[in-house]
């Protein structure tokens, strides 16, 4: 079990997780391939993410050689919070291991003020819709320029939310990262699973090509060319 510093006076409550699991307290948020609940404690709410049990070789790899999906998931949000960008505030991870072989994982975070998700732009008008395309451009060139790709960028993995200091974006689902050089192409392909009208393109690519020094032109030339190929690709128009 690992806590973050801030949060070692709910150590008690971080342990207990597990079991809370096995009871089947908490609020259900999502249940499939892995599991989402929401618990409240000391007035404030926290999301627990269980990762499922793993097939044997897995079980194997990481219960000896490679970090754990939640370990990741938490050591890369506390890097992106480092480079200003936004995530749910990483709380702690649990490894739970059985005669030296690796079984589950719990990744605990703070819940997120975003109460939106990047796919209801395609379901309700917003009216911040061209600040929300733009700061995920300009965020996504931060990462990048660090050298960070996250390789699960899907609409269901950005959050926003519209504050008075102007739109807020959130990356979740962060166990799956790569880390080294982004060339223009790497990059603008990082967004081939994001579905975006042509206007939409258009914002992202402005604000990616001024944040990392590339034509705006080229830039939406690869952003376009990428959606294209996406294997089971649907028509990028609004419901």
């Amino acid at each position: 079990m690992t806590i973050h510093n801030n949060f070692k006076d709910i150590e008690e409550f971080i342990a207990s997780v597990p079991s809370l699991f096995e009871k089947g307290e908490g609020e259900v948020i999502y249940k499939g391939r892995n599991e989402l609940r929401c618990f409240s404690y000391g007035g404030k709410e926290f999301i627990v993410k269980s990762f499922r049990r793993p097939h044997f070789i897995n079980r194997l790899v990481y219960g000896f050689f490679r970090p754990s999906k939640a370990s990741r998931a938490y050591q890369n949000a506390i890097k992106l919070m480092e480079l200003g960008v936004g995530t749910p505030v990483p709380v702690a991870y649990i490894d739970i291991c059985s005669n030296l072989l690796f079984d589950k994982s719990y990744l605990i975070t703070l819940k997120s003020e975003c109460s939106h998700v990047y796919v209801e732009l395609f379901q309700k008008d917003f009216k911040e819709e061209e600040q929300v395309l733009r700061e995920i451009g300009r965020v996504t060139a931060i990462m990048h320029n660090k050298g960070y790709v996250h390789k699960d960028y899907g609409c269901g993995n950005i959050l926003f939310e519209n504050t008075p200091e102007g739109v807020k974006i959130e990356m979740v689902d962060l166990n799956r990262m790569y880390f080294g050089k982004v060339d223009i192409k790497m990059g603008c392909k990082n967004f081939e699973r994001l579905p975006c009208t042509p206007q939409m393109h258009k914002w992202i690519a402005q604000e990616y090509a001024k944040g990392r020094n590339f034509n705006p032109d080229e830039c939406l030339e690869y952003i376009v060319h990428y959606r294209k190929l996406q294997p089971g690709r649907i028509e990028d128009s609004k419901l």
